[in-house]
């Protein structure tokens, strides 16, 4: 019972990689792609890769697949992907930082109090 058990956890384990791969991958195809119409083709392709080997039951040749499937996207990966700029890495991330406690704001510019 262990050992259907422990095939069960690796066969998990080895979905949660293909799938992580796979995101990585499409997501990395976006980078690669200036426009839309430029992506769609390379997402059918990338998603007909992985189509092409779904039913591939043997455990070290799933391990053998993901190991290759990660080298090749580590060398392909683009050297500049583009990073939303409110998120961190992104040109606006912290553009406007919280200013540090004991400063205080005054948001009545030009106003004065004629006593």
């Amino acid at each position: 019972m262990s050992g259907a058990a422990s095939y069960l956890a690796r066969r998990a384990a080895q979905r949660e990689k293909v799938r992580i791969l796979y995101r990585r991958a499409l997501k990395d195809t976006l980078n690669w792609a200036v426009h839309r119409h430029l992506f769609y083709p390379d997402a059918d392709a990338l998603r007909e890769r992985f189509d092409a080997n779904k039913n591939v039951e043997d455990i070290e040749t799933i391990d053998r697949m993901i190991a290759d499937g990660e080298a090749q996207y580590n060398k392909w990966r683009h050297p500049d992907p583009y990073i939303v700029p409110w998120a961190p890495g992104g040109s606006k991330f912290t553009r406007n930082p919280t200013p540090p406690s004991g400063i205080e704001i005054v948001y009545d510019y030009g106003r004065e109090d004629h006593i």
